[in-house]
């Protein structure tokens, strides 16, 4: 994934719009990308400033063979700088994003631009610290495009996440947006743009980037990663619109079978109403760790939605893998308009008990206890 227009994922019109704006010779100081995670706004803004900056531009793409797309290959572009919030490493200690840059043009390397804040801070090792664009920030941006440009008549600055500005940085930034300097664009990349300074989005063109299409996600997963057209489609539409989520799923695939195999064995001992059995069981989910045993809540909802719209033999509406689908050809019928409604409660219930460190072994028995009634078939 190397940011051309070309590596980017669907988006065919935001595409057309954005090469377009280049195109005529009239672009806009400054653009807004936003739209909801996942949906390849990074890689869009990633290929304009690629393209913006290129010396031999194609009608669909930046040439790829100049000494500004040849700089741009590893996102060390003397021209095209970044802004991104990050986390202060003392208390105290002002930071730049240029503390952090190695680890960002890797993780732009490694992604292309599919990113989302949680695993920019994983790559930081922030834990709980707040990631913000600091106001510093902004003088590094004015002190930066004080310079000529190095290899051409444009520079271009791409701001990610800008709602995580502070409100001195924000304020600082609108003043570069209200005077620019000759030759920049600036290109703003959010998945909040209600949370962005209204004044900034005044002095904005905003291009609005849609979730991604299901027959997107579905051919990327089989074309990049090799997915039997069936897995594909079904991850694609469990994951609306969100490469990122899909492509977290698929990483998820050990976990998954886990999951699967734990909820399975939760609804057959409570049917069979093998207490002993079930306290193992609640014992062994009690393991797992706190982050994992949410994670299987958040499944077990899943399973539960699935198994209950299969009822209505509409297997489109349905989006789950093979051996799941086979599990709900058979269990779907104890999941019906009596239960449901008390079934997922009772999982949102169990979830907010390991949020609170409520015991998860009592949390586990209980819910597999509550089980044996609400599975009663009506």
């Amino acid at each position: 994934m190397t940011a051309f227009f070309n590596d980017v994922v669907g988006q065919p019109h935001a595409r057309r719009q954005l090469l377009a704006m280049a195109a005529s010779g009239r672009m806009p100081h400054a653009l807004l990308l936003s739209g909801p995670k996942g949906n390849g706004k990074m890689p869009l803004a990633l290929a304009l400033a690629r393209y913006l900056c290129c010396a031999n531009p194609q009608p669909e793409d930046a040439c790829g063979d100049c000494p500004s797309c040849r700089a741009f290959n590893r996102f060390m572009h003397p021209d095209i700088h970044f802004a991104f919030p990050v986390v202060k490493l003392k208390p105290g200690r002002d930071v730049v994003c240029d503390d952090f840059i190695d680890s960002w043009r890797q993780m732009l390397l490694k992604t292309g631009g599919y990113i989302d804040l949680p695993t920019w801070l994983d790559t930081l090792n922030a834990q709980n610290k707040q990631a913000q664009i600091f106001t510093k920030e902004t003088d590094e941006i004015q002190r930066k495009l004080a310079y000529k440009p190095h290899m051409g008549d444009r520079q271009v600055m791409l701001v990610w996440l800008p709602e995580k500005m502070n409100a001195e940085a924000a304020n600082k930034l609108l003043k570069l947006l209200e005077e620019p300097p000759s030759g920049t664009v600036f290109l703003l990349v959010s998945e909040e743009p209600e949370a962005v300074l209204g004044t900034i989005r005044s002095r904005t063109q905003t291009v609005i980037v849609p979730p991604l299409t299901a027959d997107d996600i579905a051919d990327t997963l089989q074309r990049r990663y090799q997915l039997p057209p069936g897995d594909a489609r079904q991850l694609a539409v469990r994951a609306h619109g969100d490469l990122l989520l899909a492509l977290q799923e698929l990483k998820r695939g050990d976990e998954n079978a886990l999951f699967f195999d734990l909820f399975t064995r939760m609804m057959r001992l409570s049917y069979a109403r093998r207490l002993k059995e079930m306290k193992e069981w609640s014992e062994e989910v009690a393991t797992l760790g706190r982050e994992k045993q949410k994670s299987f809540l958040e499944y077990c909802q899943r399973m539960t939605r699935e198994s209950f719209i299969r009822n209505f033999q509409q297997p489109a509406l349905n989006a789950m893998n093979t051996q799941e689908a086979q599990f709900t050809d058979r269990f779907a019928p104890f999941v019906n308009t009596w239960n449901v409604t008390e079934i997922a409660r009772e999982l949102e219930l169990a979830q907010q008990h390991i949020e609170q460190n409520v015991n998860p072994k009592m949390v586990f028995f209980d819910l597999a206890l509550k089980m044996i009634v609400l599975l009663i078939r009506r």
